[in-house]
């Protein structure tokens, strides 16, 4: 079976952006704050969370592996055409718009039968869908299937049994079971400084690291914790 593990980096978009009666309605909850300096605390906060919607934030990287193969490949933002290769080839990388980096990811996953992820349908893969929509580019796959549907493994939601237990962060499940941690040298907050940095191949880079890690701790959970036949 074609498997695909895949994750997203997002930025969100800045306040300028968006008009007088969108501003109004994403800071509404900082006007209700009793001081100038809390409600300038929360205005910060609630800008910094712009990178968590759809409708707030920009798609900046997808990446991707084969299981099988463990071939893989970024499609990643950035102003200037480029592609390049891992040093050890298997990784192919490719710069584009956010709609040419959304349009070569809808038509790679038709090859695939399922989808690997962490937190994927909390996140991934809601944002991919809703942020396709929002720049008119037709997705190929519906990515948010029954959530017991096997043709996609949210690892996290397995981790934690469908929510029975505690939830943990990819970097805490790495740690604890012995696989290499991918947030060594970043954090998702500083995606949005990199970006405006112009450090595209770094984002790049950083996408495919938790691409990684979610295929290590995907094999292990294959090994220990399915029971499927």
């Amino acid at each position: 079976m074609a498997q695909l593990v895949f994750d997203i980096e997002t930025v969100g978009m800045p306040l300028e952006s968006f008009d007088q009666a969108q501003r109004e309605y994403l800071l509404k909850w900082a006007e209700r704050e009793e001081t100038p300096e809390l409600q300038h605390r929360k205005r910060e906060e609630l800008i910094s969370q712009f990178n968590l919607y759809p409708f707030t934030a920009q798609i900046v990287a997808i990446g991707m592996l084969n299981v099988e193969s463990h071939k893989g490949r970024v499609y990643y933002q950035a102003p200037t055409k480029e592609s390049w290769r891992s040093n050890d080839n298997l990784i192919e990388y490719e710069s584009g718009s956010e709609i040419e980096i959304l349009k070569k990811f809808w038509e790679d996953v038709r090859l695939y039968k399922q989808f690997i992820s962490f937190n994927g349908r909390g996140f991934d893969c809601p944002f991919l869908l809703l942020r396709s929509a929002v720049l008119g580019v037709k997705p190929t796959r519906n990515l948010m299937p029954s959530r017991f549907d096997t043709e996609h493994i949210d690892l996290l939601e397995q981790l934690t049994f469908y929510g029975v237990t505690r939830r943990f962060n990819l970097d805490f499940y790495c740690r604890a079971l012995g696989i290499a941690s991918p947030k060594g040298r970043l954090s998702g907050p500083q995606i949005n400084q990199l970006f405006a940095a112009g450090k595209y191949r770094e984002i790049a880079q950083y996408c495919f690291d938790d691409v990684r890690a979610t295929a290590e701790l995907y094999r292990r959970w294959r090994e220990f914790l399915s029971f499927a036949e």
